[in-house]
């Protein structure tokens, strides 16, 4: 009797053990820190005392604003995340305003962070992701082509985009996993980083003549957001 006490708590003990986890990262990264007068950040921001909060903590205003578009790839991100709305902190979630020009395009980025639910309320946008690498190799695209009132969802961390494939601006709004969702785009992070990634390494890595990874490391990426 007292073995089956033993092992029935042995378990649960265990139990609780592999339930437990990290929480998830709100930045890149946390290097710690034994000297606390260094110490700058947490994860995620520091929280006011509730007595102190107050209605604009939780509010915002102006999404009914577009965004400029006049850019090399047409389209703007407004974010409402933990640095516009206070109150956001530590909820884990996130809004945001995407505006299209015509033609335009939210070019093809990942979300470390969040899994987005995006919703079209004007325009026509060919969307899709692209999932992780799987056994044989491949990456398979999820692709649809989206009209108002449409909603499509891309999971965390995998890259994804929207086309405006029509001739008038398009608008949509997109609610995200997280207070802090993170923005990696894809172009920007390989050609544009600082410092700039050794062309030898793109060379080999896109299987392209080093005059092409040259061009392209030259060129001005747009950030959108």
């Amino acid at each position: 009797m007292k073995a089956a006490h033993f092992f029935a708590l042995a378990t649960l003990a265990l139990a609780t053990f592999a339930s437990a986890y990290d929480p998830s990262p709100l930045q890149d990264f946390c290097v710690a820190t034994n000297d606390p007068n260094n110490a700058l950040f947490v994860n995620g921001k520091f929280c006011k005392d509730p007595k102190l909060a107050t209605a604009e903590d939780f509010f915002t205003s102006g999404l009914n604003i577009p965004g400029n578009t006049d850019n090399k790839v047409g389209s703007n991100v407004t974010a409402v995340n933990v640095d516009r709305i206070p109150g956001l902190n530590t909820l884990g979630i996130s809004l945001v305003r995407i505006d299209y020009a015509p033609y335009g395009i939210n070019p093809p980025h990942t979300h470390p962070r969040g899994t987005e639910i995006l919703v079209v309320v004007e325009g026509t946008l060919y969307v899709g992701f692209v999932t992780s690498n799987q056994q044989d190799g491949s990456n398979k695209l999820f692709t649809k082509v989206l009209k108002k009132g449409d909603v499509f969802v891309f999971p965390i961390g995998l890259i994804h985009f929207q086309f405006n494939t029509g001739h008038t601006p398009a608008v949509a709004f997109a609610g995200l996993s997280s207070q802090n969702f993170g923005v990696i785009t894809i172009a920007n992070a390989v050609f544009g980083s600082t410092p700039p990634i050794n062309p030898d390494v793109l060379t080999k890595a896109f299987q392209v003549d080093k005059n092409v990874v040259d061009y392209l490391q030259k060129q001005f990426w747009v950030d959108n957001n």
